[in-house]
């Protein structure tokens, strides 16, 4: 299984920025798909999930401001973040269950400025 994550990058408070996970080696539009990030300081958490019925649970934090989404047919999970503030800089990662264990994608940086 490979889980490639682009889409990073740096932008300013109040900016936008739209991350890409493509997907490889799974049956993808079988598995929940999410995304979580690693900000300075902090344990890796939970920032949105999409199920295999496409129904989706975000975290307070992110609520209103970001979106997840699939595309079964190029194996690729999206996740739009609009409205970003700094305290959003950080890693974020694409995940999978699959096969009993968890994988993770590389990581993409996420650098938002004041």
């Amino acid at each position: 299984v490979q889980l490639q994550a682009s889409g990073g990058g740096l932008v300013q408070a109040g900016g936008s920025l739209r991350l890409s996970c493509a997907a490889a080696g799974i049956n993808f539009r079988l598995y929940t798909m999410a995304w979580y990030r690693q900000v300075p300081g902090k344990q890796r958490e939970l920032v949105a999930s999409i199920d295999s019925e496409h129904s989706k649970t975000y975290q307070d934090f992110v609520k209103g401001r970001f979106t997840i989404s699939r595309d079964n047919v190029k194996r690729t999970v999206y996740l739009q973040m609009n409205s970003l503030e700094p305290e959003d800089t950080g890693v974020y990662f694409c995940n999978t269950a699959a096969r009993g264990r968890d994988y993770w994608g590389q990581g993409t940086q996420v650098t938002v400025s004041s």
